[in-house]
């Protein structure tokens, strides 16, 4: 399923294929009989916006671009940028130096990595003619705007697009399931006597805007915007796999304040139990819905 905002597809700022070439994808992977697969992946299947929604005319068309990757992580995406544009000055950015070792040894090591925080982060020294951020948006949705200024992670947007060269591009992509079940009966579950004794409040829970607000906020920002959502359904196998699948996202702050094994193994057990009769096992597998919102703007 796939929802479109923005100018007519067919005159796309990316060419015409940027957008269909998404959506048939989403409905091939939505049809595709399941592989076998002993583990659930831990991240989703998906396009980021680096291998999908921006083609060569994403950066401008020069041979030598100049690219930003904010909250590059262990550098997946920056490698996809990387095999895109072979001699494109690549810099990421993120505020792990774990993730920042992983992204120089095992992502894409010609690339030039940089410890910095999105939220305050300014790419304007760089002169980018391309932006990309692939899933990290969601984590810097920290508080409301003031006096009609957009809020959250809306306010960066502006900020970024002003960066760009003109006729750059900034592509993003987040995950927009946060009020699916899988993340509903997680805090729930948080919020219950006594895993709230042991976890406390949430002080980093991630959020996201509707396309709409995307769209006005970087249409506002004097870019040419497309924003976009899919939901991909996923076949899962195994048991217990929505459980194996969110271990690797949205569980990991959770076990990783449950310090003892015991805590762990019984919050484990009470929250599967939940998500087995939220998403029940049919004949094929495990059917998960995971919802993405992508945002494709070029400065004018």
């Amino acid at each position: 399923m796939s929802r479109y905002l923005g100018g007519h597809r067919d005159h796309h700022p990316l060419g015409p294929r940027a957008v269909p070439q998404v959506r048939r994808r989403t409905n091939q992977a939505a049809a595709r009989p399941p592989r076998p697969r002993p583990h659930p992946p831990r991240t989703p299947p998906v396009p980021s916006p680096a291998g999908s929604s921006v083609g060569r005319r994403g950066a401008g068309g020069l041979p030598t671009p100049a690219l930003l990757d904010i909250g590059c992580g262990p550098g997946n995406s920056t490698a996809v940028l990387r095999r895109r544009w072979p001699h494109a000055r690549i810099t990421g950015i993120d505020n792990s130096p774990e993730m920042l070792t992983t992204a120089r040894t095992e992502g894409e090591p010609a690339a030039r990595y940089l410890l910095a925080d999105a939220r305050t982060y300014d790419p304007a020294p760089h002169h980018p003619d391309l932006i990309v951020s692939n899933a990290t948006l969601q984590w810097l949705n920290a508080g409301p705007g003031h006096d009609g200024e957009p809020q959250g992670h809306l306010a960066l947007l502006p900020a970024w697009t002003a960066a760009l060269r003109p006729g750059g591009t900034l592509a993003v992509q987040v995950p927009g399931n946060f009020d699916a079940p899988s993340h509903t009966l997680l805090a729930g579950l948080r919020r219950s006597p006594r895993w709230h004794r042991l976890l406390g409040d949430d002080a980093t829970r991630p959020g996201i805007h509707t396309p709409a607000q995307y769209l006005d906020t970087l249409t506002g920002a004097h870019c040419t915007a497309d924003v976009w959502e899919t939901t991909y359904s996923t076949l899962l196998e195994g048991p217990d796999p929505v459980l194996e699948w969110v271990k690797g996202t949205a569980l990991r702050p959770v076990l990783s304040r449950l310090t003892d094994p015991a805590d762990q193994a019984a919050f484990l057990a009470e929250y599967g139990a939940l998500l087995r009769e939220a998403y029940p096992a049919g004949p094929h597998g495990t059917v998960f819905p995971f919802r993405r919102v992508f945002a494709v703007a070029v400065r004018r």
